[in-house]
Order: structure tokens, then sequence, then C-alpha cells
């Protein structure tokens, strides 16, 4: 995974017919993201193409069932990435024994802060 990106999550809970998509951001050791009914915060580290990452989400809105099927999770993840790919897998605290999987595709890199430069003519 890199620095400063944001990724589209795909994740999918072994034995079950659920699954869900997300937006998840990256930038310097910090995880932030959601869904239309979840929030995901947390943090990652980085060692060459391999990663961890602790996550917790949380329900800020009434909808879909989470996938793992509880509303508030903390979840452990480990993986291997790409400039544009990672997969990973993990459990949940709340649900020791229910794996899960899931796949980020890279979709942008994290805007500069600096003013846009203005052109010359």
């Amino acid at each position: 995974m890199a620095h400063a990106a944001k990724w589209q999550l795909f994740c999918l809970v072994q034995n079950s017919l659920r699954e869900g998509t997300g937006i998840v951001e990256l930038n310097d050791g910090k995880l932030t993201g959601g869904d239309p009914v979840f929030t995901y915060s947390g943090s990652y580290f980085q060692n060459g193409d391999r990663f961890s990452a602790s996550v917790t989400t949380r329900r800020h809105t009434q909808g879909q069932p989470s996938v793992f099927e509880i509303d508030n999770v903390d979840l452990t993840v480990t993986g291997k990435s790409t400039p544009t790919t990672a997969s990973c897998t993990g459990t949940a605290k709340q649900a020791p024994g229910l794996a899960f999987e899931a796949v980020f595709v890279r979709i942008a890199d994290e805007r500069s802060n600096a003013a846009p430069q203005a052109s010359r003519r």
C-alpha cells in the first residue's frame, strides 16, 4: 500500500454470502474511510510489499447490515501490496472464528496541499 493514496475496498467474509465495498484513505500510517453506513479508522504499517493494519468500524447510519453481522468491529489484517492493488486477510475481535478477505484497488493519489500554479501565456 502506498502513503497518501485513496483505495477502493472490496471485502468478502468467509462462509457468508455478505460482501461489501468502501473507500479507504491512507496517509502517513493513518487509515480513514467508510461506506454509506459505516466509518473506518485505524492505523497501518508498511514493510516493503507487506503491510498490517488495525481498523475499527462504526455504524453512523441505519441501513444494510455489516458483512460481519455486527455493527461495530475491531479488525486486524495482514497483506501484500503492489503500487496499484493490495489484498489482505484478517479477523474481527468480536468474531474471531470468522475470517475475511479484502482486495483494494488504488483509485487516486492524495492531492497536494500546494496552491495551483497560474499558467503563463
